[in-house]
Order: structure tokens, then C-alpha cells, then sequence
């Protein structure tokens, strides 16, 4: 938790005592339905719930808007974001109905009221947001088809509608047919070593209507 404090001093007295209570739900429930490899869960802080966060090191989500979390899995990143900013909706989506369930009992022990779930494909999702996070499903050319059609037209920030992905590794030749796509080292806010290699991808996606 001294890591999230670090990082992001400027929290709540509710945003931290959300913070403080992830750990416990995510131990209590990774018993019973394993989301979170158990290496993980020791480090939940530093490699869910800060790697996660990392997005909003590179925007502030601006109240209103509307996010969708793309194979959500055990609630990363859309959780740590919705306790970040309550004041934006996120729909949190994901094919494998037990990794929901883990995600929807953790939703309800924080009593968080912007999130929403899905189990479905995101393909079968036919909403329209302003930004579309995600922690690297798929290769980019897969992951935006899957997402096509999903971008709201009306823009409410200086960063363009679109998605917002955290990968890691040499992205050169997975992005090389996005020109617009924007990397931001997440090493360069955090200075532990597990985000080294870790980035987030900004790219920008045209309204379809």
C-alpha cells in the first residue's frame, strides 16, 4: 500500500482505505477461484494494482467518461482506475464467467458504484466509449479489430478517443502499421524494476458511425 501512497499522494481518505481493503478481497477470493498466480498475489500492489494505475500517469480520466476494460480478467486495470477516478463509469468485460465473479465480489466488498461487469466477448459489447483500456490480451492489429466500431464521437479530453494499452517488450514490430500510436515508458514514473520494459500504448481510434 506504501507503494500506491508514493506514487499517488494525493488520494482520499475513502480512495485509500479501498486501496488498503484490495488486498485482503483478492487473498480471500484467489483461495476459492485462482485469478492472481500466488507470486502475484504477494505483489498485488506492485504488479496489478500500480502497473494498472499506470495509465492514469499518462491521462486523468475527466469526470463522465465512460471506459471499457477489454478481457478484464481478475479486474485489472478497470478496478484500481473506477477506486482512482469515481466519478467515471467503467464497464469491465471478460469471456471467462469465474474470473467475473471474483471481479464482481470485489466490486461489491469496496462498494464501488462505477463499475459494471459483463460476461461476454467484447465483440458482442454495442456500446460506445471514450477510451478502451486493456492489458495486453492480444497483439494491437487483433485487439483493435475486436474493438472496432466502440469509440464515441464526442471527445472530452486533450487525448484523443481511443485505446489504452499496457504492454511490455519491444513493441516496434506489433505497431509498426499504427503511425498514430504513442508509447509511454512506465519506467519513467516509477522507478522499480519490474516496469522497466513495461509501457502503456496510446492509440487514438476514428468514430465509426
Amino acid at each position: 500500500m506504501e507503494l500506491i501512497l508514493k506514487y499517488f499522494p494525493n488520494l482520499t481518505e475513502d480512495q485509500i482505505q479501498k486501496f488498503k481493503k484490495l488486498e485482503s478481497l483478492y487473498q480471500d477470493w484467489n483461495l476459492k477461484i485462482n485469478v492472481v498466480s500466488r507470486k502475484d498475489i504477494d505483489e498485488l500492489y506492485l504488479r496489478h494494482v500500480l502497473h494498472a494505475l499506470g495509465i492514469a500517469k499518462v491521462i486523468r480520466f475527466n469526470d463522465g467518461s465512460k471506459i471499457l476494460d477489454v478481457g478484464t480478467g481478475g479486474g485489472f486495470p478497470g478496478i484500481p482506475l473506477a477506486i482512482l477516478f469515481p466519478e467515471c463509469s467503467f464497464h469491465l468485460v471478460d469471456s471467462i464467467a469465474k474470473k467475473l465473479k471474483v471481479v464482481n465480489e470485489v466490486v461489491d466488498g469496496l462498494g464501488l458504484t462505477n463499475v459494471k461487469t459483463t460476461h461476454s466477448r467484447v465483440e458482442e459489447i454495442n456500446d460506445t466509449y471514450d477510451f478502451i483500456v486493456s492489458r495486453a490480451v492480444a497483439a494491437m492489429p487483433t485487439f483493435v479489430h475486436w474493438v472496432k466500431g466502440k469509440i464515441t464521437k464526442r471527445q472530452n479530453h486533450e487525448f484523443k478517443n481511443g485505446i489504452l494499452y499496457l504492454k511490455g517488450g519491444d513493441l516496434s514490430e506489433e505497431l509498426k502499421d499504427y503511425r498514430t500510436a504513442t508509447i509511454y515508458d512506465l519506467k519513467d514514473f516509477y522507478k522499480e524494476d519490474f516496469f522497466d520494459t513495461k509501457k502503456v500504448v496510446h492509440l487514438p481510434l476514428k468514430y465509426r458511425g
